[in-house]
């Protein structure tokens, strides 16, 4: 049996949306397997929460979508970084940097 793969911290998933998006245009399916990929297959998103995060961020005014066909012929929504998806992005990046430099100080001075 496969190990299970850990839950996102709250908050990240913005985060890896963003990043992800930030690449090129994607549809939601993508975005997921993308973020599954590079994770080397430890993250997986659901899409019970993938797509409320899309919506939320499209609402937000951080991505932009349009429909257009996938490479299955599909008809998909695509979503892509807006400006302020992009000045939000920076921003997360460097409060996850702070974050997991802060954890990294905590879990390597302390002796197990």
């Amino acid at each position: 049996m496969p190990p299970k793969k850990p839950d996102l911290l709250q908050g990240t998933l913005d985060l890896l949306i963003l990043r992800t998006v930030a690449l090129e245009p994607q549809h939601g399916f993508a975005i997921a397997k993308r973020i599954e990929q590079v994770s080397g297959d430890l993250l997986r998103v659901e899409h019970g929460s993938l797509y409320p995060a899309l919506y939320r961020l499209e609402e937000r005014g951080l991505l932009a979508a349009d429909w257009g066909t996938s490479e299955n012929n599909r008809s998909v929504k695509y979503y892509e970084l807006t400006r302020a998806g992009q000045r939000q992005l920076e921003h997360e990046l460097q409060n996850w940097r702070r974050l997991s430099n802060g954890i990294e100080r905590v879990i390597g001075s302390q002796e197990v």
